[in-house]
């Protein structure tokens, strides 16, 4: 398949970070083009830390994914249109585990760099490496309420990621 992305500079995506992790959701895919799963994600941010362009992404250890994210050196986000929302709800209801999630969903995996898997309908793209992770502590919580997210104590790992590379569709 053709790459349809075009390489963006960061400062120049338009979005709204709050609308586009918040709202619209992501894909958050690692692994390899023979071996690779993804999931929706709605919790997360982008930012700027340790004089670096960064993602933060949380995946809890029972998602499939968990795995594929601990055995990898990056991973990427993918950000689409709404007309992909029931793609986006599958792959946040379904574990790959049991179900090919490309193939229910139409989705196209693409490897845009060597290594790291996105959607080749995805408007928006960007290629994380890890740098750092942590997981949630309760005993931290200083507000009791965010507890309530986690009535199972399944509590989520956070990653953060140095962006390496943001890829925009190619209106062409």
């Amino acid at each position: 398949m053709t790459n349809p992305f075009q390489p963006q500079t960061l400062e120049l995506i338009a979005d709204n970070v709050f609308k586009l992790i918040g709202r619209d959701w992501m894909l958050v895919t690692a692994g390899s083009q023979s071996h690779y799963n993804t999931m929706t994600a709605s919790w997360g941010g982008l930012g700027h830390l340790w004089n670096r362009n960064v993602c933060f992404c949380f995946v809890r250890p029972q998602r499939y994914t968990y795995q594929f994210i601990e055995e990898t050196p990056a991973f990427s986000l993918s950000f689409f249109d709404e007309r992909y929302r029931a793609a986006l709800e599958l792959c946040g209801s379904r574990s790959g585990r049991n179900v090919d999630k490309a193939a229910a969903t139409g989705l196209t995996p693409i490897e845009i760099t060597p290594g790291i898997i996105s959607f080749a309908e995805a408007r928006l793209v960007l290629e994380c490496k890890k740098i750092y992770f942590d997981d949630i502590n309760p005993a931290q919580f200083v507000d009791p309420s965010v507890a309530e997210h986690y009535a199972a104590r399944d509590y989520h790992r956070m990653y953060i990621g140095e962006i390496t590379h943001c890829w925009t569709r190619d209106k062409t």
